[in-house]
């Protein structure tokens, strides 16, 4: 099992962005003295009531010069915004800082906001994804490319550095609606899950993942890492008393967001996106705490996460150690020491 943490540089009422930067990198050299596997950077844009973590390659090369062994994720990137020669140029940038603990995750972005902001229709999003993909595997691969695509086209162009991992680093793709999951099977990425629902509701769509890897002839059984809402505490009253404010102003927000973004250009008027925000505003902590949330003492959590890897089969996690932001960062701090001295032990 590989344990990560899903980081946000979340944004407090009443702090400063700089408070949150300086926040972040402290829990991150606290990742690397415990023995956290990989920190994860999240990319959000226009919104700075959230998270001041607009630009992860910048992030990532800043995490990289002062840590030495913890891998570094990008969870994830937002293809369609980024020019493909630029971005690929940034990756592997940053692989080579890193020495090689570059782990680069992609992904479209569920927020139409994001891509009016950038003057890029979210109808495009899929078809812009997939043509800088392309653009980035063989910027990282061949000495000199060419080409010509519905949105970008290149001559004989070198790009430069190439990665410190050879022939490229790892690459995972995030899988939210059921189509993209054989999808992104068939093509032989490792997928990231964010569950909408509860755990179990997400096993049919990676049992289709799975399926679609094997008829493609892929080997192994394809790799699957999901991102957890997850608290540990000292004791189980802690750990269930402590996030509740913050996973419930998660909840409420993740609510807003969709019904703002239900709608907008690009969206289907019956991709669900009204129909889950009414299920979130009406959700309780009972609700949540019940196959939405691990919460509990280290051997608690242990157990909740066993569970997992025996039901859905899990390869790793991307903790969400601060859902909602507003956890206070000691108690953050807390739950990042006791997850890694404490929960990952009981792994092999």
């Amino acid at each position: 099992m590989e344990f990560g943490m899903f980081h946000q540089f979340p944004v407090v009422p009443g702090g400063s962005e700089s408070e949150a930067f300086e926040r972040g990198f402290e829990q991150i050299d606290t990742a690397e003295r415990c023995g956290l596997d990989v920190i994860w950077l999240a990319e959000l844009h226009v919104d700075p009531a959230r998270s001041v973590a607009a630009a992860p390659m910048t992030i990532a090369s800043a995490i990289a010069a002062r840590t030495e062994r913890l891998k570094i994720g990008i969870a994830v990137q937002v293809l369609p915004l980024c020019h493909p020669l630029r971005i690929a140029e940034e990756a592997a940038t940053v692989d080579q800082v890193s020495k090689g603990r570059l782990i680069f995750g992609v992904g479209r972005s569920g927020l139409p906001r994001t891509y009016e902001a950038y003057g890029i229709p979210y109808a495009e999003s899929k078809d812009r994804f997939a043509e800088t993909l392309q653009v980035v595997e063989r910027a990282w691969t061949a000495p000199r490319f060419s080409h010509t695509g519905k949105y970008y086209s290149f001559d004989n162009v070198a790009v430069t550095p190439k990665p410190y991992q050879k022939k490229l680093p790892p690459i995972r793709v995030a899988a939210s609606s059921p189509d993209t999951f054989p999808a992104i099977g068939k093509l032989g990425y490792p997928i990231f899950v964010m569950p909408r629902g509860t755990f179990s509701d997400m096993l049919p769509a990676i049992e289709s993942y799975r399926a679609a890897w094997r008829e493609a002839g892929h080997p192994g059984h394809g790799q699957v890492y999901l991102r957890v809402p997850l608290y540990v505490g000292d004791t189980a009253e802690r750990a269930r008393r402590e996030p509740e404010e913050s996973i419930m102003h998660f909840f409420r927000e993740q609510a807003a967001r969709l019904r703002a973004s239900a709608g907008r250009a690009g969206t289907s008027a019956n991709d669900g996106r009204l129909e889950r925000a009414a299920a979130l505003d009406h959700i309780t902590y009972e609700d949540a705490i019940r196959g939405k949330l691990i919460l509990g003492t280290p051997e608690s959590v242990a157990d909740q996460l066993h569970a997992l890897q025996d039901e859905l089969g899990v390869d790793g996690i991307l903790a969400e150690l601060n859902t909602g932001g507003l956890i206070p960062h000691d108690r953050v701090l807390n739950a990042l020491r006791l997850l890694c001295e404490e929960v990952k032990p009981r792994f092999h």
